[in-house]
């Protein structure tokens, strides 16, 4: 069988040569081939190395200069590179972290070093990258450059370092942010909530690497993104019902600190609805400022306008002539001083009592003349109610009110009846308030034997005031003896002095600028005690006996007849207005002292 088929085919081969079998024509044809395309390929990295232009579908940057010459390309990339964005991005919503939206700034290539003159050099380089791939890599580069897009990205060694270094020192520090915190300002019919902005920081070193490295990257992303980690630092932050507590308080007009010789600001008051306002801060970003509606009440008196007029006017003053022991005016005196510049501003309570304190050797009071139980006897601080009653009237005349007030147990020969005010520690003080819209200042001053007060203030609407007292009643005092076994037969002495008690009403009287009378109305009681006249009596006198006689029945002598009681001493002048009208209804009663004070000054 295997012959058979020999045979025919050899029959089938004429000239008789045998074929033998897998002969080499496949093969010399493969070669043949491969020969061709190696030849080829020579050819085609011949052509590539010869090439004096950028590969086709070249990019830079995302730039195409593919089938241009270095000094074309060049030329491209100065138009173009210089103007490409990069991005700035902090990793998450800004808005997040508590800062404005959008406040990373964009920086282009050329403000980071990529200049156009840097642009020849550039090109240069990247096409003295094509030709040093190889002679055969050229082919290949080239030959998938005609089918996709190929390309590279600049370096750091492209950019003008001193242009790049300078450009971050300044970006660095626009992209730090100060903590603000939350601020808020009171308008006409709203309160303007700005919201808290965190702050933050980043270094120059890391802010460069973060930049280079998104130079670099930029064939992988596509696009210039730089990615920033900041430093953070939190602001003060207030809540919506914060800012009520502080801005819902007492309205107060400008005032003046006399420890810092300073004008204090005036200060608003603003209701509105705390929730809705947290809701609109809440929704708001950082930064941003929200209006709440708000009703607002203003104070009468801005800084700016108590500049002006600060102490301007006198109030009320009042003058007394200082009488008594050494001791007494000392006591006078003293407390005259621990009084003077005192300051109230508006709405502020004068307690006089904590003003002065307390009255002791140690504070440098000295015994004097004061009343105790109805008796006079010497006290530490007698005299200091002569102050207090003075600086009364200087009130009384500058039209303020009276908080607190005490008349005397017995009528004093220093001040017009109805005019006094008694303290004692622990008992009777004097008060008054700054009722008027401007701060006060209480001014004294002892020479010669007077002590003077004066109220400084401002009076913006010219009225005055004058002070007027009415008698009710009076209440003679009795003379009355105590027996005294100590004295001398048939002799007297005076125990206590007398007074004569009376009971007055005062009034006070305001007039216009034009000194015209607006108003009379009544002030207070005052109920002055009267103190009976005690004279003590020594033992009757017995007898004589005459010598060598007998004693006569002495002959009763007729009952004395007590003689009229002694007079008070004159009442103190009083002042009288001019056609005042009839006393108004009460308007400020003033309660009566205390029925027996610890001690009281005379």
């Amino acid at each position: 069988m295997e012959q058979t088929t020999n045979e025919a085919v050899v029959q089938k081969n004429p000239g008789g040569a045998r074929l033998k079998k897998g002969g080499k024509g496949p093969l010399v044809a493969l070669g043949v081939i491969v020969g061709v395309l190696v030849l080829a390929y020579v050819g085609l990295c011949a052509y590539a190395a010869s090439l004096d232009t950028f590969y086709a579908n070249y990019h830079v940057n995302g730039i195409s200069v593919g089938g241009m010459t270095v000094d074309q390309a060049s030329r491209t990339l100065a138009a173009e590179l210089p103007e490409q964005v990069m991005t700035l991005h902090c990793g998450d919503d800004p808005v997040k972290l508590g800062w404005p939206p959008d406040s990373l700034p964009p920086v282009t290539l050329g403000e980071l070093g990529y200049t156009e003159e840097r642009c020849g050099a550039i090109a240069q380089r990247l096409f003295d990258q094509q030709k040093s791939c190889g002679f055969f890599s050229q082919g290949s580069r080239f030959l998938s450059a005609q089918f996709s897009p190929t390309g590279d990205t600049v370096s750091s060694e492209d950019m003008d370092a001193s242009v790049f270094q300078e450009r971050v020192s300044r970006l660095a520090q626009e992209l730090a942010l100060e903590p603000q915190d939350t601020t808020y300002s009171i308008g006409e019919n709203s309160i303007s909530i700005t919201k808290a902005v965190n702050g933050r920081s980043i270094k120059e070193d890391a802010l460069a690497d973060a930049l280079i490295h998104a130079i670099c990257t930029y064939g992988a992303q596509g696009e210039l993104i730089a990615y920033i980690g900041f430093a953070h630092f939190n602001p003060w932050n207030l809540t919506a019902q914060a800012i009520y507590d502080e801005v819902a308080a007492e309205v107060k007009n400008a005032g003046y600190d006399p420890a810092t010789d300073t004008i204090t600001p005036e200060q608003l008051g603003a209701e509105f609805d705390v929730a809705a306002a947290q809701k609109a801060l809440d929704a708001a970003a950082p930064g941003e400022t929200v209006e709440i509606p708000a009703v607002i009440e203003y104070p009468k008196v801005t800084a700016e306008e108590l500049k002006a007029v600060l102490f301007r006017d006198v109030l009320g003053e009042a003058q007394t002539k200082v009488g008594g022991t050494a001791a007494r005016k000392s006591n006078v005196k003293l407390s005259a001083s621990s009084i003077n510049g005192l300051v109230l501003n508006t709405g502020d309570v004068f307690s006089y009592n904590e003003s002065v304190g307390q009255r002791t050797a140690a504070n440098g009071y000295q015994p004097a003349p004061a009343y105790v139980k109805g008796e006079t006897v010497d006290e530490i601080g007698g005299g200091i109610c002569q102050t207090s009653s003075t600086l009364y009237l200087a009130c009384l005349r500058g039209n303020l009110e009276i908080t607190e007030r005490y008349a005397h147990r017995y009528i004093p020969a220093y001040i017009a009846a109805g005019m006094d005010a008694t303290v004692s520690w622990g008992g009777p003080d004097y008060k008054f308030t700054n009722n008027t819209d401007y701060p006060i200042k209480i001014v004294t001053e002892y020479k010669g034997d007077y002590v003077t007060v004066k109220l400084l203030g401002t009076n913006v609407t010219g009225i005055t005031a004058k002070m007027t007292n009415e008698k009710l009643s009076t209440t003679e005092f009795e003379v009355v003896y105590e027996d005294d076994p100590t004295l001398a037969p048939g002799t007297e002495e005076v125990k206590t002095t007398p007074y004569t008690g009376s009971k007055w009403k005062t009034y006070r009287h305001l007039y216009d600028a034009n000194g015209k009378l607006i108003s009379s109305s009544y002030e207070a009681t005052s109920d002055y005690k009267a103190r009976n006249k005690v004279i003590l009596k020594g033992p009757a006198k017995q007898p004589e006996v005459p010598a060598g006689g007998t004693a006569e029945i002495p002959v009763q002598p007729p009952v004395e007849t007590p003689q009229e009681p002694v007079k008070a001493p004159q009442e103190s002048p009083v002042e009288t207005p001019v056609e005042p009208e009839m006393p108004q209804e009460p308007v400020i009663v003033i309660p009566d002292p205390p029925e027996e004070p610890a001690e009281a000054d005379v």
